[in-house]
């Protein structure tokens, strides 16, 4: 991955797991798993904060800064999930998994391995993630289900929805059949196979194919009461653009500075996600192709979870709805549903609204402090 310039990896450390075996049956000697420590020396415990799709370690929300700081008692460690370019990656790592091959219990693995065999932590105060941040709490939640007092998955689901698959071969198709892509796809196997030398595949990144990826991602980021109102436009409060194709051609730039093989990695993972492939002792390999899984083993992978589970959806999210989050609750036995009130969509939870991110970390703060949110 290639980072934009304004973006700075300022505190990252770096683990280099040996003799990693993927689920896809890959084995690599050398996995690197990018992290960074907030609150070294907090007395609370510790907190993971994974990043979502999109994310980088640094623009991840951690809940450690004024005024929105309810973690600022804790140990954070913010890790970059395998596939996001700042871990190890098919950008940065030879022979690693590419679309369709990475799945989550990869990245949870991973994660363990930094956990318990680098850092020492032998326990979790809580898993709070975003997006693919809270797929991957889910994950962890299932596979290792004493590890973890609580989890927040923020605007997240423990399985994929039909409905979330099929938006996302939107944007995939985007870029896939560019004429850019293809012709990168060509030349990385030139470089694989030795035919050719190039000292930097970024001189072929698929620019075009990435502008219509996001485009083609563009409006399911916030919802329909959020574009009836004009958050695009000029508002007070908006981005401040004077069309919707001003919007849009902002947005096009959204991942130039991704590798597009991380950027499928990641979707095709999150295309996969579903807890009940993971349970203890019933693993089964997650495939694409939107076959769903049987309810039993989902009701049975959520009603497995030990944690304290405060289910946080955007009333708005398109892909993500609040409704899934509501029936995965009733199948939890310690879970609380508590919605964002927002119409910035699935983006409310990654912090673009400023009134949002000021009411999760109420909510966060006292569910940390089992205030109000005491369980079933």
């Amino acid at each position: 991955m290639a980072y934009a310039a304004y973006y700075k990896n300022l505190g990252l450390d770096y683990y280099s797991i040996p003799n990693f075996a993927f689920a896809c049956g890959t084995t690599l000697q050398d996995v690197r798993i990018a992290y960074r420590i907030i609150n070294h020396s907090a007395a609370r415990g510790t907190v993971l904060i994974p990043t979502c799709y999109g994310g980088l370690i640094n623009t991840t929300l951690n809940f450690t800064t004024a005024p929105n700081d309810c973690l600022k008692a804790y140990r954070v460690i913010v890790t970059a999930m395998l596939g996001n370019g700042e871990s190890a990656s098919p950008s940065n790592t030879p022979g690693f998994p590419e679309s369709g091959e990475l799945r989550y219990q990869d990245v949870v693995n991973a994660q363990y391995r930094l956990l318990t065999k680098h850092l020492g932590v032998q326990q979790l105060e809580a898993i709070i993630g975003f997006s693919m941040g809270g797929q991957q709490a889910y994950h962890w939640a299932v596979m290792f289900p004493d590890f973890a007092r609580r989890i927040v998955p923020i605007c997240s689901s423990a399985r994929t929805s039909p409905h979330n698959y099929a938006f996302l071969e939107g944007p995939m198709a985007a870029l896939t059949s560019s004429a850019d892509y293809l012709v990168y796809r060509a030349t990385k196997i030139k470089v694989v196979m030795g035919e050719i030398k190039l000292a930097d595949l970024r001189q072929v990144q698929p620019a075009s194919g990435k502008k219509a990826f996001a485009r083609a991602y563009a409006a399911w980021l916030t919802s329909s009461h959020w574009f009836r109102e004009r958050w695009w436009g000029t508002r007070d409060g908006g981005q401040g653009f004077e069309s919707i194709e001003a919007w849009m051609q902002d947005r096009e730039t959204a991942y130039l500075d991704w590798d597009a093989d991380d950027m499928l990695a990641l979707a095709s993972m999150w295309q996969m996600g579903d807890v009940s492939t993971v349970i203890p002792g019933q693993e089964v390999l997650s495939q694409r192709g939107g076959k769903q899984g049987d309810d039993g083993g989902y009701h049975e992978a959520l009603t497995s979870i030990k944690a304290r589970v405060l289910v946080m959806p955007c009333q708005t999210d398109q892909y993500f709805p609040p409704e899934d989050g509501e029936t995965e609750c009733k199948h939890l036995a310690r879970g609380t549903f508590a919605p964002i009130p927002s119409v910035w969509g699935h983006v409310a939870g990654g912090g673009m609204d400023l009134e949002a991110v000021a009411w999760m970390n109420k909510n966060v703060g006292r569910f940390m402090d089992e205030e109000l949110y005491s369980g079933k």
